[in-house]
């Protein structure tokens, strides 16, 4: 198959679950006076099961990521990850939370080190000529050391919500190994890993540089990444939001090892791991900027050369009380915030329209929707919150959906009018908003 020419994959027509269906009834109460809003929500927050998911008869469950035919590990998870909260009583939902878990243990067990998986092993890839180690099952192998914490963020949680255990079987356990022994290995990625990624005649973003393996880099304690979660190649190879992530990611896997499995054993070696790479974070990967102070960077190489911005896409800098890293108090994430939401962010954009974070994944001066939804997530105020969620409402083109990005003069010009995630991240903020009152 050659690249951008994209197959289709067929989405069943889902019957909404009971409890999705009892959330929208309550948004017609308490967003009746913003009928625009309302709307909006209607049509987000049930977007991945209406347009994504599709039950499989394995049991597993399905999710495309929206307007391209494959599911990524870490998309499919933030795309279903607001309905967990719904889930204890409601058999639907633990039937498709359940069952994404169980596609990730399946896709995780063929290749680690994959971002992007095929609904069956029918050799479609994002590019056919990619040099590295493929599969029938693979869309894409770009390691991306955020994709399998978004697996345990969604295990965990489902987890914690429901009480339910079934999940935790040997396959799982099997996982969870596989995991930490990719992780260890990518410590010392110039010595023992043998993953290396060329793409042809693509931006460079889209490629690692020498020879595949990416630039060197020192030994940290932080696990080495090929690509970020915007899929875009590191600069320097230590991301620092995906280690964070690692790193609360060993902490659960540390719980799980020992409460389901009662294996000592892994969770020290889990532990061991876990402090490392907090280690590595806390020494190598802050910065004292002069007008700032210590703030945390996006990248580094361990060699003190660092990389300081901000991307739209989960894990960020802005998210790392999100993915439960930091409080929100943190005096080195404060510091953070206020250099990623100003201008000394070279991906922070200020139009007529909306200010807010974009990415090099898109044209200068787009800002994303997800990063503003986040914003409004990790809000220090319910007044940042609310001027989150106004600047959302005013900027979908007429739409009723979230988008990929947007120009911030021009909300008409946008990418990607189909992207799940985006809605559901939306749909997240403007829940928390009804739970706490704010609107």
């Amino acid at each position: 198959m050659e690249q951008h020419k994209l197959p289709t994959v067929t989405i069943p027509k889902m019957e909404l679950p009971q409890a999705v269906k009892q959330v929208l009834e309550q948004a017609e109460q308490k967003l009746a006076h913003r009928p625009k809003l309302l709307q909006q929500f209607r049509n987000c927050f049930p977007n991945t099961l209406e347009t994504t998911t599709k039950l499989m008869d394995d049991g597993t469950t399905f999710v495309i990521t929206g307007d391209i035919p494959a599911m990524w590990l870490r998309d499919s998870v933030e795309q279903v990850i607001h309905y967990v909260q719904f889930a204890k009583s409601d058999a639907d939902l633990q039937r498709i939370i359940s069952g994404l878990i169980k596609r990730h243990l399946m896709y995780i067990s063929i290749d680690p080190y994959a971002n992007a998986f095929n609904e069956t092993a029918n050799d479609w890839h994002w590019d056919a000529n990619d040099e590295t180690l493929m599969s029938p099952w693979v869309w894409e192998r770009k390691f991306e050391l955020d994709s399998v914490c978004f697996t345990m963020r969604l295990a965990y949680m489902y987890w914690k919500e429901t009480g339910l255990t079934d999940i935790f079987n040997e396959q799982f356990k099997q996982v969870m190994h596989t995991i930490a022994g990719v992780w260890k290995t990518e410590q010392r990625h110039h010595d023992k890993s043998e993953y290396r990624f060329m793409r042809h005649n693509c931006p460079a973003i889209d490629t690692l540089r020498n020879e595949g393996y990416g630039m060197p880099v020192n030994i940290t304690g932080m696990i080495w990444s090929g690509f970020r979660p915007s899929d875009d190649a590191c600069e320097f190879h230590y991301n620092i939001p995906s280690n964070m992530f690692a790193a609360v990611s060993l902490s659960q896997m540390r719980e799980i090892a020992k409460r389901i499995y009662r294996d000592e054993e892994f969770d020290r070696e889990l532990e061991r791991l876990e402090q490392e790479v907090r280690y590595g974070i806390q020494l190598y990967g802050v910065y004292n900027h002069p007008k700032y102070g210590k703030i945390f960077a996006y990248e580094t190489d361990g060699f003190g050369n660092y990389c300081l911005m901000d991307d739209a896409g989960t894990p960020s800098l802005l998210s790392i009380p999100y993915i439960g890293y930091t409080d929100a108090n943190d005096e080195i994430y404060q510091n953070t915030r206020r250099f990623i939401l100003s201008n000394d962010n070279p991906f922070y954009f200020e139009g007529t329209a909306a200010r807010g974070i974009g990415s090099p994944h898109t044209p200068p001066q787009y800002i994303w929707p997800m990063a503003l939804s986040m914003q409004g997530l990790t809000a220090s105020s319910d007044e940042e919150m609310l001027q989150m969620i106004d600047m959302l409402e005013s900027t979908d083109a007429g739409t009723g959906f979230m988008h990929e990005g947007f120009h911030a003069d021009d909300p008409n010009r946008f990418t990607r009018p189909w992207f799940a995630w985006s809605n559901s991240l939306f749909s997240q903020l403007v829940y928390r908003a009804m739970e706490r009152g704010v609107l």
